[in-house]
């Protein structure tokens, strides 16, 4: 009966013409809102590429798009690539797409990037996100630990600090029911088929998301590097890859159309693998911004969240986030600062006066405030530092009543300013389109790899390869390797 169910539905992908479809206009409301916030998440989410990078997404998606059943399809449908370091792609309602780098630099040809764009425009063209009515704060300056707030203390400070979370991050990302991405898989399918893609791409990129979501559960213990929740708005099974797999085969045409993996390739030779230095980067246990000089060291077994704007830190016994900029007051009115911001100037517990002290040649101020709530007492800290006199950054911190800054002392006491030529050593992660020469084995190549641990593992999840695969000379295989940076 599964596998009729199948066939049927593979029919459907292969003969369903846009023609035959009645189409569908987008709300003008979800436009004028996409296009009114639509700078903000960019901004949110790590800012924007441009140039031939950015022309080819574009391009791809106008491809997929043209079989929505959308109105105007090359009007309504926007791609934007996002430069954010984790693996993702979202929409909303107003037409707007966005796909990260990150996910980019696993997929090996353009008809995974068709799938994962035509992906986004199933949510668009079936409405999902008003169907589901389900969003997601996303992590924007006190997004994340309006989030902690709320759930850690609920009450009118939680509530104030998730209502301001929330109006910070009006346009939220979408988190999706399994029945809607299996709904957007069978209409991306429909759309790169009829775009004249080989389907075989669908499982394929859902392969390599399996592939590096196994990875990093190896690994994020050793890197300290936690996925921001906005990253998490697709549930992934071995499922979805088995069913896109399923459904490309039904329709007779696996294997067949296009490609493009040279054109590909070229496209994604020299982008960002991981942290971009201009927002700074998480090696191990550490955190360091080139720019503006700064480094610190989260307690053993701490996990972090690079955003564009602030560090969120989470662990067993508390959560924090360092944010910090522009402000020539006192570092008394930083620390009051953060609380209003916080609470948006609705804080009822009282906030103990500061204590002065000097951290690796800066000037501090630490402080705990004690919030009680119904189901027990929070610990609310603030470390701020006088950096300059124009700058001031600081650490809030949520612990257990009692703990104060007891579990992040080692964070607070490590953050120092480093050395121009520490700085100057920080280079990029890129990816590099490598053609594999006589001699050349998986391991050879592994060891290029710009990792400290789990090179071979990497290796062989970004290309899809087994351990004993043998690499033919000519052969395209991709690398992470240390680039220079952007001007």
């Amino acid at each position: 009966m599964r596998n009729k169910i199948l066939l049927l539905a593979a029919a459907a992908l292969a003969i369903t013409p846009v023609a035959a479809q009645q189409l569908r206009y987008l709300n003008p409301q979800d436009v004028a809102e996409a296009q009114r916030q639509h700078a903000d998440l960019v901004q949110e989410l790590g800012g924007a590429e441009t140039g031939p990078r950015a022309a080819y997404v574009q391009s791809v998606g106008s491809r997929v798009g043209a079989y929505s059943g959308l109105a105007n399809p090359n009007q309504a449908l926007r791609f934007t690539t996002l430069n954010s370091a984790v693996e993702n792609a979202l929409s909303v309602p107003g037409g707007y797409v966005y796909i990260t780098r990150q996910l980019m630099g696993l997929m090996d040809d353009e008809s995974q990037l068709a799938f994962a764009l035509g992906h986004e425009v199933g949510h668009i063209a079936s409405n999902h996100a008003h169907i589901r009515e389900q969003y997601a704060n996303r992590t924007d300056v006190f997004g994340v630990l309006g989030q902690i707030f709320g759930s850690i203390i609920g009450g009118s400070v939680g509530n104030a600090a998730v209502e301001m979370a929330q109006q910070r991050s009006k346009l939220a990302t979408l988190s999706f029911s399994r029945d809607q991405e299996y709904e957007s898989d069978t209409l991306g399918l429909r759309y790169m088929i009829a775009a004249g893609y080989d389907p075989a791409g669908a499982s394929r990129i859902l392969a390599a998301l399996s592939r590096a979501s196994a990875l990093q559960l190896r690994v994020q213990g050793r890197t300290n590097r936690q996925t921001p929740e906005w990253a998490s708005t697709h549930p992934l099974s071995e499922n979805r890859m088995q069913r896109a797999l399923q459904q490309a085969r039904a329709t007779g045409q696996l294997g067949k159309g296009v490609r493009n993996r040279d054109v590909f390739l070229r496209q994604l030779e020299g982008v960002y693998v991981d942290d971009d230095p201009a927002q700074g980067v998480i090696e191990g246990a550490t955190f360091t911004h080139p720019d503006l000089r700064i480094q610190f060291t989260v307690p053993q077994g701490y996990l972090m969240s690079n955003g564009t704007d602030a560090v969120t830190v989470s662990g067993s016994a508390g959560k924090a986030q360092f944010r910090g900029g522009q402000f020539t007051g006192s570092l008394d009115d930083a620390v009051l600062l953060a609380y209003r911001q916080l609470t948006r100037g609705q804080s009822n517990f009282p906030v103990p006066p500061p204590r002065h002290l000097t951290i690796n040649g800066m000037e501090a101020a630490v402080t705990t405030a004690r919030v009680n709530t119904s189901s027990g007492t929070v610990d609310a800290s603030v470390a701020a530092y006088r950096w300059d006199p124009q700058r001031i950054y600081y650490f809030v911190l949520l612990t257990p009543g009692g703990y104060g800054v007891g579990p992040f002392t080692t964070m607070i006491n490590s953050l120092r300013r480093i050395a121009p030529a520490e700085a100057a050593a920080i280079r990029p992660k890129i990816i590099h389109v490598e053609t594999v020469k006589p001699g050349d084995t998986v391991q050879t190549l592994a060891n290029r790899m710009a990792y400290r641990d789990f090179r071979l593992e990497r290796f062989l999840s970004l290309n899809g390869l087994a351990a004993n695969s043998t690499l033919v000379p000519g052969q395209k295989v991709k690398l992470v390797v240390y680039g220079a940076r952007r001007s």
